[in-house]
Parts: structure tokens; C-alpha cells; sequence
């Protein structure tokens, strides 16, 4: 073989040689991070024995690690919102959105790392560094009233607000699962027809039904359309064209002033709201509330449903003043509305995240937010005035509570699939609003029989318990 020859071949090997170096070059310093971070990374599995701890509010154990198994203390309670970890299926829930930080490092491409743990190794210490702990806003006495009243109906959701700060202080979706044995499970859960896997409380989109004319009652007492003297004549029906619009069971509610409407809830009154609006009007305080809008929150949630401005005909903007018509809404979304009425007019930003503490120390703190101003304290005000008289005199009296001013709104929202689902929002106490629910338990008829009740007892909990300081790391 001529010299020549031989300098081609050691070309040829060296070209290989440098583009095997960028290779790995490019997957530890580029590519590595990435690929680190991925739940179905086979290291994930090695790191998870030291995966952090997921706490509620006061500190008792969300998630935790014991050996190489991940349990998790509240079970179906929390299942879709605390999560899983599977090293076949990935992650969800907070488990998903917080995996980075309950992950410990990964030191596999850090030999100074790793020559610290072989000298912690001989000199009898561990130098392996745990996951971050997440402190969520949970509050344990009101998530399991909640769970406990949810879990006896087939299919439904809830959750707690602070109105004041937007944090989540209970949430829960039915059905649901026992996220320790998840890969066991993993088969039957995903092929089952009820959807456990599904947050019904963030994704579930429904028709609102009546609890939607919180937003039309304050959006037209903020734009003038209506005030409270207002008065309207509800027979039972409503001509649009060649469309009849009838109250639910055909109730008619006969002459009412705006509280009236909203108390007794009525179906045509509230589409009369909406067609004097107008469209544009209507379509304008949507986005003022935000609605139809992607929601800022720290996990996965549904955007709600509103037909394009374009389509809309009179019956359909006379559905949506009721909340019916193509318009569907998440739980969280309702609780939001709801917020903003006891909040003075300002919806605040919804977390359920309110720490991340990293050896002992607090590393992050979730600060509170607001999403929008949709509408005036003064408007807030009477919307919250109806509210109470929902309670106090018209469909919503299986909420209230002794001793203590409820203010609420039932909804009974019809839908093509099934009996129509029951609905009911509120907040107490209306003066000094500490607490607000949303319940929705599909195909159960009247929102005053099922969810109020359940409210109305999730109510009582929370009011019964005493604000808990955030826990010492």
C-alpha cells in the first residue's frame, strides 16, 4: 500500500473520529438536557427513588417515595390533579408539571458529581441530593368533604377557591383512580367508557346552564344594557323569529324586577338580556372576562367553548344568555366567574403551587395575580346582592347555611347526551367572601337537588376551618 493510500485511510478514519466527537458532543452539552428530562427516560427510574415529596398546605404527605414505589396517601381523591409517575407511561397532574424539580440532579455527566458521591461513598456519607419538595395549597379537611360528597355520584367535579388570592383549596373529578397501582391499572383506565384519566375539573367542558347569567347580569349592568330596577314579563316562552324559546319545565315567572329574574332563574328573561346586548356587546365582555381565551394556571386546562362571533343568530345569542346554546365551560373557569363577583370585580389568577423548597430552603414562592378587571366593584356588588337572594328566596335555598350569608347560583344545564347536568356556584360569607365552590354533577337533573347540597357542605367545612400558615421546610 503506497504512503498515499495510507493518508487517504487515516483521512477517512479521522473524518469518522470528528464526526463521532460532534456527535456526542452534541448530545451531552444540546440534546442532553432534553433527553434527561424526559419522563421515559430509563434514568428517570434510577433518580425516582430520591424523587421529591408532594405536600398539601399544611404539610400532610401528597406523593412521596417509599423504596422504589410512589404512593400516595389521599388516593382517588386527588388522583388526575397530584398525578402519577410510570416508567412506561411518563407522567401527569403535578407529578408532570413539577417533574424538573422533583427530579434530584442528574450527575451522570458530571464527573466532579460523581467523584464527590465516590468519596461521600467511602467516607460513609451520602452526597446524592434528593427532588424539591412541592407545596401545593390544598387543605386537606375540605378536599376530603369534597371527595367524600363527589365520589357517591357517577360522574361530576368540584372545586374550592380562595376568591382573594385564586388559590385551589380543593379539587376533585369523578370517577377517578388509585394512582399507586397505576401501571397495573394503566389498560382498563384508558379503555374505560367514564374517562377516569380525565380532570373533569380543569378539562371537563360543559354547558354552564343558569349559573352563566352571573356573567350576563353583571356584563349588562356594567355596559348599561339593564339596571337593577329593571323590569321584565316572563309567560313562559319567547318568540325569535321562527323560534320558541321556552323556560325550563316551562315555568313562567311572570313580572320581575333584575333580582327576581336571577333568583327564580329565568330562561327567557335573561335571553331577552342577552338579545338587548346585542352581539357585538356580548361578544365584547367575553373578552373582557376572558372567556374563550387560553387560562393562565399552573396545569393542563381546556379552554371554554364559545361559537364564532360570525355564526351567531338571534336564538343562539338568546341560549347563551342562559348559558346554554354551543357554549361550554370548565368547573374552573365557573369557579373564576364566581371569584370575580365576590372578589369586587377582579378575577384573580387560579395556583395550586404555592412553594418549591430545595434542601430545606425555600427556593420559590408562587405569587398571587390577577387575570382581568371585567367589571366595576358597584356591579360586583349587585351581581352579589342576586346571588344571595338566589339563596335566601328563589332556586337555591338547599344551600344555605345557618348562621351564615350564602350567596349562590343554581344551573340545570341540558344537553344532547343525557339527562340534563346540575349545577351550583358560590361563595360565603357574601360579606366578607372567604371560600367559593363549583360543583357540577352530570346528567343529575336540578342543580338545587344534587350540587347545591354538595356546596352547601363543602361550604360548612371549609368555614369551619382555620387558615393553616405555610409549613417550615
Amino acid at each position: 500500500m503506497t504512503n498515499r493510500a495510507i493518508g487517504r485511510l487515516w483521512a477517512f478514519f479521522l473524518l469518522l473520529f470528528f464526526i463521532l466527537a460532534a456527535r456526542v458532543a452534541w448530545v451531552m452539552l444540546i440534546a442532553g438536557p432534553e433527553i434527561a428530562s424526559k419522563p421515559y427516560n430509563p434514568r428517570h427510574a434510577l433518580l425516582d427513588a430520591r424523587r421529591g415529596r408532594i405536600l398539601a398546605t399544611d404539610g400532610s404527605l401528597l406523593a412521596e417515595t417509599h423504596g422504589n414505589a410512589r404512593v400516595y396517601p389521599f388516593g382517588e381523591a386527588l388522583a388526575q390533579t397530584v398525578g402519577y409517575v410510570s416508567p412506561r407511561y411518563g407522567t401527569s397532574g403535578i407529578e408532570d408539571a413539577y417533574d424538573r424539580a422533583l427530579t434530584p440532579a442528574d450527575t451522570t455527566g458530571d464527573p466532579l458529581a460523581q467523584l464527590d458521591e465516590i468519596r461521600s461513598a467511602f467516607a460513609g456519607t451520602s452526597a446524592q441530593s434528593r427532588g424539591a419538595d412541592v407545596v401545593t395549597t390544598i387543605v386537606p379537611s375540605i378536599e376530603r368533604t369534597l371527595w367524600a360528597q363527589l365520589s357517591r355520584q357517577a360522574r361530576g367535579a368540584g372545586i374550592v377557591l380562595d376568591p382573594s388570592t385564586g388559590a385551589v383549596l380543593a379539587i376533585a373529578s369523578v370517577p377517578s383512580y388509585d394512582p399507586t397501582h397505576f401501571d397495573a391499572e394503566f389498560a382498563s383506565l384508558a379503555n374505560d367508557p367514564e374517562s377516569p384519566l380525565i380532570n373533569r375539573a380543569t378539562s371537563g367542558l360543559y354547558p354552564p346552564g343558569s349559573t352563566f347569567k352571573i356573567f350576563t347580569a353583571g356584563s349588562a349592568l356594567e355596559d348599561g344594557t339593564v339596571t337593577m330596577d329593571s323590569r321584565f314579563e316572563d309567560p313562559g316562552y319567547l318568540q325569535i323569529g321562527n323560534f320558541t324559546l321556552h323556560d325550563n319545565e316551562s315555568e313562567a315567572t311572570g313580572n320581575q324586577d333584575l333580582t327576581g329574574a336571577f333568583a327564580l332563574s329565568s330562561n327567557v328573561d335573561f335571553a331577552q338580556i342577552a338579545l338587548k346586548m346585542g352581539t357585538d356587546a356580548f361578544y365584547d365582555a367575553f373578552d373582557k372576562w376572558g372567556i374563550g381565551q387560553p387560562l393562565d394556571f399552573q396545569l393542563p386546562a381546556e379552554t371554554d367553548r364559545i361559537p364564532p362571533k360570525d355564526t351567531i343568530v338571534p336564538g343562539e345569542l338568546a341560549q347563551m344568555g342562559f348559558g346554554q346554546g354551543a357554549l361550554l365551560m370548565t368547573p374552573l373557569q365557573m369557579a373564576l366567574l364566581t371569584a370575580t363577583i365576590a372578589n369586587a370585580g377582579t378575577m384573580p389568577r387560579p395556583y395550586i403551587v404555592r412553594q418549591i423548597v430545595r434542601d430545606g430552603k425555600v427556593a420559590s414562592v408562587t405569587p398571587g395575580g390577577t387575570l382581568a378587571t371585567p367589571v366595576s366593584a358597584q356591579t360586583a356588588a349587585d351581581v352579589a346582592k342576586m346571588m344571595i337572594a338566589v339563596v335566601t328566596r328563589g332556586t337555591g335555598t338547599t344551600a344555605a347555611i345557618h348562621g351564615v350569608q350564602v350567596a349562590g347560583k343554581t344551573g340545570t344545564a341540558t344537553n344532547p347526551h343525557g339527562a340534563a347536568h346540575s349545577w351550583f356556584v358560590c361563595f360565603a360569607p357574601a360579606d366578607h367572601p372567604r371560600f367559593v365552590v363549583a360543583i357540577v354533577v352530570e346528567n343529575a337533573g336540578y342543580g338545587a337537588d344534587v350540587a347545591a347540597p354538595i356546596a352547601r357542605d363543602v361550604l360548612e367545612t371549609a368555614l369551619a376551618t382555620q387558615p393553616t400558615p405555610l409549613p417550615t421546610p
